[in-house]
């Protein structure tokens, strides 16, 4: 009785659509890769080198505190003899 009348479905287009396909730019033959190249190693490099320093530096520093509790104790002895 009182049913709501829905448009009717849209059609589909007739013509096939086609996707366009992109390629990646292609570098140019003039330009390489190599200069960064030296800077990329140069920057492993500095970073290695920095790590090594401060695992270097945690490990004298608790040697040092290692060090430091042995000889409290030594000497805390050594006053109650």
């Amino acid at each position: 009785m009182l049913r709501p009348k829905l448009p009717p479905p849209p059609t589909l287009p007739t013509t096939a659509v086609v996707p366009q396909q992109t390629q990646a730019p292609v570098p140019s033959p003039g330009r390489s890769l190599t200069p960064y190249a030296g800077a990329v190693v140069a920057v492993v490099v500095v970073g290695v080198v920095l790590t090594a320093l401060l695992a270097a530096v945690a490990v004298t520093a608790i040697s040092v505190a290692i060090a430091a509790v042995v000889l409290r104790s030594l000497v805390k002895d050594a006053h109650q003899r």
